[in-house]
């Protein structure tokens, strides 16, 4: 993979030193903005990646053959189709757009094209997410669904005081739900498939979420996804069922080390490390599923990714949070 970066935001800074240890990964190019060319040309300098700004064309010419999208949520649409006209395989940060309808044109042009398209979801690629998976039959009939990330933001101490960043801007996508909430429903929805009935359950201030409770229903049970962007609170998510529990140690973008504990006293822990370096094992599977050309398990994954967005897209306009994109949708 010869991937480009769009963006030169908190998120790539975190996610570089990454990518540097990804077999098969080179950084080829960095395209910023004016505004953010300073941030920009200190990454570039650290990793020796080349830089480009202002003209895109010079950018998807440089030899990438992926882009890798981490941009504020309004800008992802445009830029993604962008990628796309270009014959781009295309990396999104997540929420991969701001609602159903935007997913609906992109994947629709991505399957004429033959491009690749992923949502970067870091929860779904862990290790310690699949071996969820693996014991989820031994706890038997699940009854109670918890997943919780709360992150007190120092935007919002800006927020309170009129000052609207991004973060918590409706006309630019933000939110609880988009920024953090979408990794608790990607959690339980990627174990137990969409709800058959859904509630958003959210504080709102100046026309944006900056904190709430999804509760999802299912046949047999429910579960609850809360995320905060107003408050602290404590992290992780439990699955509790007949025969026992499956706890994870933190929130569900890391998920952490796991413990399984049955009602018999059987106690079991894993752990694979990658919690910390959560980008490497999502951009293997990303590359695993490019060189292997394996368009179904891309489409599996969007499928996913349009379920969970389509049930944000109602769940924020049932609370009266719209965003500009909406107008557009039918």
């Amino acid at each position: 993979m010869k991937l480009g970066i769009i963006g030169t935001g908190m998120i790539v800074k975190n996610f570089l030193p990454m990518l540097q240890k990804v077999e098969g990964l080179t950084t080829v190019a960095i395209l910023s903005t004016e505004r953010s060319l300073a941030t920009g040309k200190a990454l570039a300098a650290q990793y020796g990646i080349p830089i480009y700004t202002s003209n895109p064309v010079t950018f998807y010419s440089s030899g990438i053959d992926t882009v890798y999208v981490a941009v504020p949520n309004f800008l992802h649409f445009e830029i993604a189709m962008a990628a796309i006209d270009h014959c781009m395989n295309i990396i999104i940060e997540k929420p991969i757009v701001c609602n159903e309808k935007e997913l609906y044109l992109l994947k629709e042009k991505a399957i004429e094209k033959h491009v690749f398209l992923f949502e970067a979801i870091t929860t779904l690629h862990l290790g310690n997410y699949t071996k969820i998976k693996e014991w989820l039959p031994r706890i038997g009939q699940i009854k109670i669904v918890q997943s919780r990330y709360s992150q007190y933001s120092s935007r919002y101490d800006a927020f309170r005081a009129g000052i609207v960043l991004p973060a918590f801007d409706s006309a630019k996508a933000g939110g609880s739900l988009m920024d953090l909430n979408i990794y608790n429903l990607h959690f339980v929805m990627g174990l137990f498939g969409s709800p058959e009935e859904f509630k958003y359950y959210a504080n709102v201030e100046k026309d944006i979420d900056t904190s709430g409770i999804l509760i999802l229903k299912y046949d047999k049970f429910s579960a609850a996804c809360t995320a905060a962007k107003d408050c602290r609170g404590e992290r992780g998510s439990i699955v509790q069922g007949t025969d026992g529990t499956i706890t994870t140690s933190t929130s569900a973008n890391l998920i952490g080390s796991i413990v399984l504990e049955l009602n018999n006293g059987i106690k079991e822990e894993y752990d694979d490390g990658m919690s910390e370096q959560r980008a490497i094992p999502e951009f293997d599977d990303f590359i695993k599923i490019i060189t292997d050309d394996n368009y179904l398990k891309c489409m599996e994954l969007l499928n996913q990714s349009n379920e969970v967005i389509k049930l944000m897209t109602k769940a924020r306009k049932d609370i009266g949070v719209l965003f500009p994109t909406d107008q557009n949708e039918a």
